[in-house]
This record gives C-alpha cells, sequence and structure tokens, in this order.
C-alpha cells in the first residue's frame, strides 16, 4: 500500500472493532484535538494483555508486528508497520514520567475519550489531563512543546 492509499478509516475502524483496549497518544492524539502539529508515524498505548487482538485487527491492512505478545510485554514496547505506515506500541501496566510520575493504563482507560474522525470512525484518546501526562514520558523538546499546546486547549475549553 503507498502512502496515498492509506485508509485511515479502515485503520481506526479496525482498531476499535478489535475490542483492544488501545489509546491513540503522541502528537496523532493532538492532531485528532485539532491543534496543528506534524507526525508521520502513530503512537498507541495499549493494555498489555491486547497486543495479539490489536495486531490481528491490523493484520489485514497489511500491518506486522516487530515482535510477538509475549516479546512486547516483556520489553514494554513494539512496532507494526506496513508498507508505508509505522504505529509505535507502547505495552505497559505503568509508564514513569520525566517528573517521576507513575501514570498507570488501568487508571487512565476509564477516562478516555471518544472522538469521531471526518472518516467516520471512533478514535480512543486519553482525556486531556492524562494526555498531557503521556506527553511527559520524554523529554524532547516537541514534547515540552505539545504539553504547552494542550495546557492552552486545557484552558481555552474551561
Amino acid at each position: 500500500m503507498r502512502a496515498e492509499e492509506f485508509d485511515e478509516r479502515a485503520f481506526f475502524a479496525a482498531i476499535a472493532q478489535s475490542q483492544a483496549r488501545a489509546l491513540l497518544i503522541g502528537r496523532r492524539a493532538l492532531i485528532a484535538l485539532g491543534i496543528p502539529v506534524g507526525t508521520f508515524d502513530y503512537d498507541f498505548w495499549i493494555h498489555i494483555d491486547d497486543a495479539l487482538l490489536f495486531n490481528q485487527a491490523l493484520h489485514p491492512l497489511g500491518f506486522e508486528p516487530s515482535r510477538t505478545p509475549e516479546e512486547a510485554r516483556a520489553t514494554g514496547r513494539y512496532v507494526l508497520e506496513d508498507e508505508s505506515q509505522r504505529i509505535d506500541v507502547l505495552v505497559a501496566r505503568v509508564v514513569p514520567t520525566v517528573t517521576g510520575e507513575r501514570i498507570a493504563f488501568d487508571d487512565i482507560w476509564p477516562r478516555r475519550e471518544l472522538l469521531p474522525s471526518a472518516q467516520g470512525a471512533t478514535i480512543a484518546i486519553p482525556a486531556l489531563d492524562d494526555l498531557i501526562s503521556t506527553k511527559k514520558f520524554g523529554s524532547r523538546s516537541k514534547d515540552l512543546d505539545d504539553v504547552l499546546f494542550l495546557e492552552a486547549l486545557k484552558r481555552k475549553s474551561k
């Protein structure tokens, strides 16, 4: 599949229908909220028990995992790729932030927001405060910029 042929509606629909507990994080989550940032890949945080469901949902679209679900659980991360797209997948019960806070998937999953996409699929993202926390998993300058964008969005929505 060439990049211009990527069917994002089918992509998000497959994830939504899979029953995998999967949260879109990273810059694609900001884009889903209407924040104009750029990125080339997709980032998901999935429940540690749902790697197989997630992989099976995306396999018909041509995505292949870099690790088995067992290997992914042991390392905490893996990648799914097709010919044109890359999905970075976080598989961990708890992830520390750069400030030492520990964010648990099971705590943020019930607070998730379900966003309708223009393509007709539903996208699950962390609640705004939780998305801000996930941007603190790393200390890259673009993550710090993203936190500022999200905090501005939070102020605007009050």
